[in-house]
């Protein structure tokens, strides 16, 4: 008996919950925002519902797992104690097919319940209203209107890509056109206007269009536009594109870490997970909660 209750006490544990509380969400994802700012947007209005959250309490601190369907399809976003994570993945993994967003110390978590596709190790970088230095161009906002033009470039290089008229209407978009041909583009992945924090992604150009400007263009026209909503963007770009760091850096942006991105499928056992969720409810005195021993 003593045993038992010294091993008992020895051993950690994980305490996980889905969260309802915006402002307590906001609140352990802050820290960590640059690389949670996709988090960070699901807790908009218009964004919530397509969202469900989790928190693991450790004792190294409090870990938030966010599966959320919007700008980026089915997406996971990682924060917090890499310990923590993985036991909330392992009871919610979350979809079927998904993105995965987060830091590079969470990505064996992350393994643990999903296969890479692809994951890349990418630069984060930031820029806010103080340090923003525009260049000007002759870029203009993509409407709508213009999603078959938004197409027709994304997909000169083979890539399916196929954005629906409510991802360009809702997001922001700003595009080069050369004799009504859209030549360059820069968009969004997620605006968290609630948090104050935006993500530029999608920056293209046409092979036969590049180094004449437009993704400095399109990028500062991109930025601006949201720095009038938001106080900080962020974006990711890989570590040996030196020419695209240079662009982000003449427009003010600034390195903040390393994030990891990639496409990902689930490869957790449903019965496992389920077998795992039921011993983790047992084991919690307050319903709604879990418990992992770590």
């Amino acid at each position: 008996m003593a045993l038992s209750l010294r091993l008992d006490h020895a051993r950690s544990w994980i305490e996980i919950e889905r969260v309802y509380d915006r402002d307590a969400l906001a609140e352990l994802l802050w820290p960590e925002r640059y690389n949670a700012a996709y988090a960070l947007a699901q807790l908009d209005d218009d964004a919530w519902l397509d969202a469900e959250f989790f928190t693991a309490k450790s004792d190294s601190g409090v870990a938030v797992v966010c599966h959320s369907r919007g700008g980026l399809g089915q997406a996971t976003t990682v924060s917090g104690p890499a310990e923590a994570a993985r036991a909330t993945l392992q009871l919610h993994p979350g979809y079927a097919k998904t993105f995965a967003i987060a830091s590079p110390h969470h990505i064996d978590a992350m393994a643990s319940v999903m296969e890479f596709r692809q994951i890349s190790t990418m630069l984060r970088m930031v820029v806010d209203r103080e340090h923003f230095r525009p260049v000007r161009g002759n870029a203009q906002p993509m409407l709508a209107a213009h999603t078959d033009l938004v197409n027709l470039l994304y997909n000169t290089e083979g890539d399916p890509v196929h954005y629906r008229p409510d991802h360009i209407g809702e997001g922001c978009y700003w595009g080069v056109t050369d004799e009504e041909r859209l030549v360059a583009l820069a968009g969004t992945h997620a605006i968290g206007r609630r948090h104050g924090i935006a993500i530029v992604g999608n920056v293209f150009t046409h092979s036969r269009y590049r180094r004449r400007g437009h993704g400095t263009t399109v990028t500062s026209a991109v930025t601006e536009a949201l720095l009038q909503d938001v106080n900080e963007v962020v974006l990711s770009v890989n570590h040996d594109n030196l020419a695209a760091i240079r662009t982000y850096e003449r427009l003010g942006y600034r390195p903040v870490g390393d994030i990891a991105e990639g496409s990902a499928i689930r490869v957790a056992s449903t019965l496992i997970t389920t077998l795992r969720r039921w011993l983790a409810h047992r084991r919690s005195p307050i319903p709604g909660r879990e418990v992992v021993g770590s």
